[in-house]
């Protein structure tokens, strides 16, 4: 019997039950002896003493499992949507999910952000509908909710006929025309299967994780209809770090989902050498010799990986998954002496979600960190508390804006000119590019003025020297990053054997800075797209919130069943449209935003 490793994510809105799903999943596998409860934080996966007392997932965590000849890596991930960015970092790695729907609340705003990113990305996916066994449980009105919200590709399992199938592949429709009896259980099993690999059908399943009803079946589900990519075993090794922790003694655990190849303990990388690794197998973690394609391990040694980057050959990375955050908040130490620790421990959390984005304003004396919302404020608050101890205090939350160039500018830094205090020439010229074009870094500059017994080859060079722009771009004329323009190097010199990389590397900021006044910049802020739905009452009064919020109205339909409205508004405004929606909508009312681009501020 072949043998195969399925990575499978478990994602649903905050309090549908995947966790505990989870442990219901462990529990029929034999992993566990007794199934955990979330309030009281005795669950496999909620580790995090934080995760404990708050009874929410908020690190991503791996478990393993076996389904007969299937080893099922099972990821489970945060629900809150201030943690989105930890369930961006698992999607890309995953075979396929389970996206657990509450047959009480139904399809919420977060289920619905969720299955537009899975199906963005392409991974098949089995809907669990939870919770049946509750008070006010409606299975009608779930699956009518699925449809319309989520899917029109749903097909319940357990009434599946072979028309539902059929009208989904096109093996099974023929042999469904040719002669409709000699069709079995098992070639609509294995139709199924090929549908929800291919995005076309996406089976839905019934239970309660809290009692067992399902359970049987979903596990069956699992091991039957999705897919696992196992890759090639004897390419070059490929993989993705999905997620970075420290150990006991403070060394960096690198957790990477390999794609192909094979990585061997003892064996050595540009961030460093695998010392030891650990697949996932039996419940947990256990040490092993190598990680070939389609496992996940823990990599011990490379004390320079971040999240993202690649374990041998680089894969192709698609559009992310969810949108960066938006808003930004000041973080001080409640002890003047703890500012050097503060920032110590912050660059470490940066590490584990690099979405924190740590920025430093050394004029100010201020760290600031990106984040989400508010949860995710108290989160890292508690966290500096727990594990660093260090006690700190928040600023308002604040929108994270960017600097574009408003005209074309340029400078020069001449080698032995009296105000270059560095051993090397560096011009730049900056030219507005067009909105969301991202930065772009162009090499203007003649062989014999790059110092190669400092770099290795030009390549280097102009790498070296595009990671240099980039970073002196994080900080523009009115302290946001730049963004959108063309940075051409026109000059470039250096006096052997005095220049090193670090004349380069200082004087590069200067001749930025030097740039952008001359081009000048404007502030920008971010719009979000909205779409708020609500009972039919509610247009009204919707209406006139987002014009004294001064959104512009895209769209509004209505009906007997609910009103629609579509449009867009600044970020600074959103949260407050959030406030008043549970009194616009009596509480019914759906929003869902996303970022959309940025504009120039009033």
């Amino acid at each position: 019997m072949l043998h195969r490793t399925l990575n499978l994510g478990i994602l649903a809105h905050v309090d549908a039950g995947k966790t505990t799903l989870t442990e219901r999943l462990l529990y029929a596998a034999g992993v566990i002896d007794e199934i955990g409860s979330v309030d009281d934080g005795t669950t496999q996966t909620d580790t995090l003493a934080l995760e404990r007392r708050r009874g929410i997932t908020i690190k991503s965590a791996v478990v393993s499992f076996a389904i007969d000849d299937v080893t099922v890596n099972l990821i489970d991930t945060p629900g809150h949507p201030d943690f989105i960015a930890e369930v961006e970092r698992v999607l890309g790695v995953l075979d396929g999910a389970v996206l657990v729907i509450s047959a009480v609340e139904g399809v919420q705003a977060q289920t619905r952000l969720l299955m537009r990113a899975l199906q963005r990305l392409r991974v098949p996916t089995l809907l669990f509908v939870n919770k049946t066994d509750r008070a006010g449980a409606d299975a009608e009105r779930v699956l009518r909710q699925v449809a319309e919200r989520l899917t029109p590709d749903a097909v319940l399992i357990g009434r599946a006929c072979v028309e539902d199938v059929a009208e989904r592949d096109d093996e099974l429709l023929a042999a469904y025309v040719e002669d409709a009896r000699r069709i079995t259980t098992v070639d609509v099993r294995r139709a199924l299967a090929r549908g929800t690999a291919a995005l076309r059908a996406h089976p839905v399943f019934f239970g309660s994780a809290r009692t067992g009803a399902g359970i049987a079946e979903l596990t069956r589900g699992i091991a039957e209809l999705l897919p696992a990519r196992a890759g090639d075993r004897d390419a070059p090794a490929s993989g993705t770090v999905f997620k970075v922790e420290r150990g006991d003694t403070g060394e960096k655990v690198a957790f990477v989902r390999m794609f192909a190849g094979t990585v061997r303990a003892r064996e050595r990388f540009p961030e460093g050498k695998v010392t030891a690794l650990a697949t996932f197998a039996r419940g947990g973690a256990l040490r092993a010799q190598s990680v070939t394609a389609g496992q996940i391990a823990k990599l011990w040694g490379l004390g320079e990986i971040r999240i993202g980057d690649a374990i041998g050959a680089p894969r192709a990375n698609g559009a992310a998954a969810f949108d960066p955050p938006t808003l930004e908040t000041v973080v001080m130490p409640r002890n003047g002496g703890d500012r050097a620790a503060l920032h110590a421990a912050l660059v470490q959390l940066a590490e584990q979600d690099p979405l924190i984005n740590l920025r430093q304003d050394d004029a100010r004396r201020e760290l600031s960190v990106s984040v989400y919302g508010e949860v995710q404020k108290e989160v890292i608050e508690a966290t500096l508390a727990d594990e660093y101890g260090i006690d700190v205090e928040f600023r308002a939350t604040t929108m994270i804006c960017i600097e574009r160039p408003l005209g074309s500018g340029a400078a020069v830094e001449l080698l032995g000119a009296e105000e270059n205090h560095y051993a090397a020439t560096v011009g730049l010229q900056i030219d507005p590019a067009l909105p969301g074009s991202g930065i772009e870094f162009r090499p203007a500059v003649e062989l014999r003025s790059v110092p190669l017994y400092v770099y290795k080859t030009v390549d280097d060079f102009v790498s070296s020297m595009e990671a240099y722009v980039r970073s002196s771009l994080e900080r523009g004329l009115r302290g946001w990053r730049v963004d959108d323009c063309v940075v051409t190097m026109t000059h470039s010199a250096y006096a052997a054997p005095v220049t090193g990389a670090g004349d380069f590397r200082k004087l590069t900021p200067v001749v930025v800075m030097r740039a952008l006044r001359e081009a000048g910049t404007v502030v920008c802020e971010p719009i979000h797209r909205f779409v708020l739905d609500g009972p039919p009452d509610a247009l009204r009064p919707t209406l006139r919130v987002l014009a004294h919020l001064r959104a512009e109205v895209l769209a509004t339909t209505a009906s007997e069943s609910g009103c629609t409205v579509e449009g867009e508004i600044s970020a600074s405004r959103m949260h407050l449209l959030q406030r008043e929606l549970r009194g616009l909508t009596h509480g019914e009312g759906v929003l869902e935003f996303a970022f959309d681009r940025y504009e120039p501020m009033d």
